[in-house]
């Protein structure tokens, strides 16, 4: 696979225009991101042997599964200490994880080296940073991810802090005028998002049950006034709304703006789902009512990390538990392909032959995946495609492509914390 440079477009809330936006996270899927979060997830895993604590949180706050980051609200409650307490942890714990990696002498690590060279201009690293940020949700740890990542690219300590604040200047002052630039999105063409009309792709339950009344008050509490979160006011609510990444807010806007819709009430309830036998909640985004008095449950999952198993049982489980209350269900991935477009990409028949002949022997593991990007051809949105399609087993860190499953003992429930 070609290195890919760091580019100069990309979003950037503080200086430019809503042009500056993505149009569809489809142009930002990238295996070296994937690389560079498989290099990461194994110095964490050899870092976490003698220190399991502080490498589970390193894993929550960078959402290295695939996850969007935790807030550090709940990363304490979880552990039972304060916010504070968890940033503490969490920078005392990045400290000790790039002491481990220089001594083992993999330091600066290739993959991050290429992605983010030494000698960039800052203006360059920020933008590249940023579009990262959005099409990752990474906007709750921007800091953190931007400072770590060029850590491990090779630069100084001063210089990694000096870009990672300009990231986050950038993301402070973007939400202030949040109104402004999400109004206008692009002049020209549609907003990024489901092609309109987007409520046909909405997947409604079979059932014709009575559905069950819009939430009044949203169930995820405790962490709304975590510093890393962004708030703006949005007319059909009626009220300040709070959200943890630019996408989140932007497919809010869109409803705002989007006159099929009366109202929304954002994480409706808390949703329990299991992976490996582990059992996890997932606030899922939104509730929408539509004109005609229909409810639907949004969530979102950026397109490049719909694929991933977490993800997949997560989305599993907000889907079973919208039909259950007569909702019907839609993921919004920040681009005009969902999964049922993702069920239908055209994938090279070699591609899937040669794919599917490794997963008959086994897991496919990082580099045969390289291999069979840079001989065959294989692009992201292919493997993402096939991964929907068949219903692959996508683990993130360290990457591992299955096609077995765990069995999931029960169905979804919500859950009240």
């Amino acid at each position: 696979m070609q290195a890919e440079p760091v580019r100069e477009t990309a979003y950037d809330g503080a200086g430019t225009d809503a042009a500056d936006f993505p149009d569809d996270l489809r142009d930002h899927l990238s295996f070296e991101l994937e690389e560079c979060a498989h290099a990461l997830g194994e110095l964490i895993a050899e870092y976490a042997v003698d220190r399991e604590r502080a490498g589970t949180i390193l894993r929550l706050r960078l959402g290295i599964a695939g996850e969007r980051p935790e807030t550090l609200t709940r990363i304490g409650a979880r552990f039972d200490f304060s916010r504070d307490r968890a940033r503490q942890l969490h920078t005392k714990a990045v400290g000790e994880l790039l002491r481990h990696t220089a001594r083992s002498g993999r330091l600066p690590v290739p993959v991050y080296a290429r992605r983010y060279p030494v000698g960039t201009r800052d203006s360059a690293l920020t933008r590249a940073l940023l579009a990262e940020t959005y099409a990752t949700e990474g906007d709750i740890a921007a800091n953190d991810l931007a400072y770590l990542k060029l850590r491990l690219a090779g630069h100084s300590a001063a210089d990694a802090k000096r870009v990672a604040g300009f990231v986050t200047q950038r993301i402070v002052a973007w939400r202030k005028k949040t109104n402004h630039l999400l109004s206008r999105l692009r002049e020209i063409g549609p907003p990024a998002g489901p092609p309109a009309p987007w409520p046909q792709r909405i997947e409604w339950p079979r059932r014709s049950a009575a559905a069950a009344p819009l939430p009044t008050a949203a169930a995820r509490s405790f962490d709304l006034d975590d510093d890393g979160r962004g708030r703006f006011y949005l007319h059909k609510p009626g009220r300040d709304i709070g959200f943890d990444s630019g996408l989140e807010a932007r497919l809010m806007r869109l409803l705002d703006n989007d006159d099929r819709i009366r109202t929304f009430q954002e994480y409706p309830d808390a949703v329990g789902y299991r992976v490996d036998g582990a059992e996890h909640v997932h606030f899922p985004t939104l509730v929408a009512e539509l004109d005609d008095g229909r409810r639907a449950l949004i969530d979102v999952q950026p397109l490049g990390h719909i694929g991933f198993h977490v993800n997949r049982e997560k989305a599993r489980a907000a889907r079973a538990w919208a039909h259950e209350n007569g909702w019907g269900w839609m993921l919004w991935t920040g681009s005009a392909l969902g999964e049922p477009e993702l069920a239908t990409h055209p994938v090279a028949t070699d591609i899937v032959r040669q794919l599917t002949d490794l997963l008959a022997e086994g897991p496919v593991r990082w580099p045969a995946l390289r291999q069979l990007a840079t001989e065959r051809g294989l692009a992201p949105i292919d493997l993402l495609a096939l991964a929907v399609r068949y219903e692959w087993r996508w683990d993130r860190t360290p990457f591992r492509l299955s096609t077995g499953e765990q069995p999931r003992a029960g169905g979804p429930a919500a859950v009240k914390v």
